[in-house]
């Protein structure tokens, strides 16, 4: 087993899986601390490396294409105190980051191990329920059902037609991107049937992203939801109709059952959440009363 403890997290392999497990060190983003940990099976990577620096290096874990919701809406695009397959290393670390590298690497090759596309999702996701407030909107996603609810900084247009509810049996695609100069990034839910969206500040199945703390968290909604639809390697047939108009929500649909002990874990972690801040109070309710619909 190889193991490499640092400020900003603790990676473990143990000969199947690296074990992430974020630090609580003040780089450390919202997104990683939200996620929690990570389990990375050894077949869903196609490499990791590590790079030397003055300060600090960095191990890198490079996931196969398709294999990651988070990585695939993401598209490198997070920021780095935000990505979770990132580890910083001190310098007096560097032998302990360099031999956990050789084991890892060692295994894929032992395993032959295909670094090319999966064309299925090998890690779960983030856990749902989620609910994230960023932008000029808050996203509830129960794994079923997606509610949108606007705030002040909603621009009127969007905001008079009322909060947004629909299935992800609905939807087409998910989009996340994130603010960059001056331009503001988005959450963008595609419904099949749905007009040619307009732009993220007027459509009324996009959040719209400031460039704000919170913004990386609406790329777990993203990842959450986007596991759910058919993956992108999969057969046309296996997608969804473009042109078949959206299902109105009038009831909650019948949950599937889940395992007591994991929803008893997870009203846990959001009681956690909500403690360090991570959550407003309102925001934890929310999902704790999705959790409990769930028992």
């Amino acid at each position: 087993m190889a193991e490499i403890i640092q400020k900003d997290g603790t990676w473990t392999f143990d000969g199947d899986a690296v074990r992430i497990v974020p630090g609580r060190d003040k780089g450390v983003g919202l997104l990683r601390q939200t996620l929690g940990e990570v389990v990375v099976p050894l077949r869903a990577l196609a490499g990791i490396s590590y790079e030397p620096g003055r300060k600090a290096g960095r191990l890198r874990l490079r996931l196969r294409e398709g294999a990651d919701p988070l990585t695939q809406v993401t598209g490198g695009r997070l920021p780095e105190a935000s990505d979770p397959y990132r580890l910083s290393v001190e310098p007096d670390r560097t032998g302990v980051a360099e031999y956990f590298v050789d084991e890892v690497r060692n295994a894929l090759l032992l395993d032959q191990v295909d670094p090319g596309p999966s064309e299925t999702y090998l890690l779960p996701g983030p856990s749902v329920p989620i609910v994230v407030g960023a932008g000029d909107g808050t996203v509830t996603f129960d794994g079923d059902r997606v509610a949108l609810e606007w705030n002040w900084t909603t621009e009127e247009a969007k905001r008079s037609g009322g909060p947004r509810e629909f299935r992800v049996t609905d939807l087409r695609t998910v989009e996340w991107a994130p603010a960059k100069g001056l331009e503001n990034g988005w959450l963008r839910f595609g419904l099949a049937g749905a007009p040619q969206p307009a732009a993220p500040k007027y459509d009324p199945h996009t959040v719209e992203l400031f460039g704000f703390k919170k913004d990386p968290l609406m790329a777990l909604v993203a990842a959450a939801v986007a596991l759910r639809l058919p993956h992108p390697a999969a057969p046309a047939q296996d997608r969804p109709v473009e042109d078949a108009p959206p299902k109105e929500l009038t009831a909650p649909a019948a949950g599937v059952a889940e395992d007591h002990d994991a929803l008893l874990r997870r009203l846990r972690e959001l009681g956690e959440l909500h403690q360090t801040g991570v959550l407003t109070a309102d925001e934890f309710a929310a999902a704790k009363q999705a959790v409990l619909r769930r028992f």
